[in-house]
């Protein structure tokens, strides 16, 4: 199975009293959703199952794909790393799952589906981690496919 995080594209800060979940991306925020998007689209299988968070800035982000999304509420801002395992159904999904979502649990997830342990690492905005989980002579294992930030495209 290939599970692919991709934390949301640069987005405006939070306004005093507004709404974490509102918050809209950047004009470069929309350059490097469509810069990913580009680079995903040439790679992505067409099952892919992409599942984004409600937020604006996630589905603004996922718009980019020009594929049809699933807005998930489980893996908001506030989501834990078993929420997003649960929605990827992670490793046993028989398709390809784009997850677009947030820090830090994006980084934790990384971080526990390589070494074992939810450690607090880091995506950058807009960047792309691809895993796979496969079965080498009777042993499941992941494989790190591709780290990809927007900024190098």
């Amino acid at each position: 199975m290939d599970l692919i995080l991709w934390r949301h594209a640069e987005a405006e800060l939070l306004r005093e009293g507004g709404s974490d979940l509102t918050r809209c991306l950047t004009r470069k925020g929309e350059r490097q959703a469509l810069r990913m998007a580009e680079w995903l689209n040439h790679r992505l299988a067409a099952s892919t199952r992409v599942l984004v968070s409600p937020a604006l800035r996630a589905r603004g982000t996922a718009a980019a794909l020009g594929r049809e999304v699933r807005i998930v509420d489980s893996i908001a801002p506030d989501a834990s790393v078993d929420a997003l395992l649960r929605a990827s159904r992670w490793p046993h999904a028989t398709e390809p799952v784009l997850l677009v979502g947030h820090q830090p649990t994006l980084g934790q997830l990384a971080a526990l589906l390589l070494t074992g342990e939810a450690k607090p690492w880091a995506i950058k905005k807009g960047a792309v981690w691809w895993l796979r989980s496969r079965t080498r002579d009777g042993h499941s294992e992941v494989v790190l496919q591709a780290v990809q930030a927007p900024d190098f495209l």
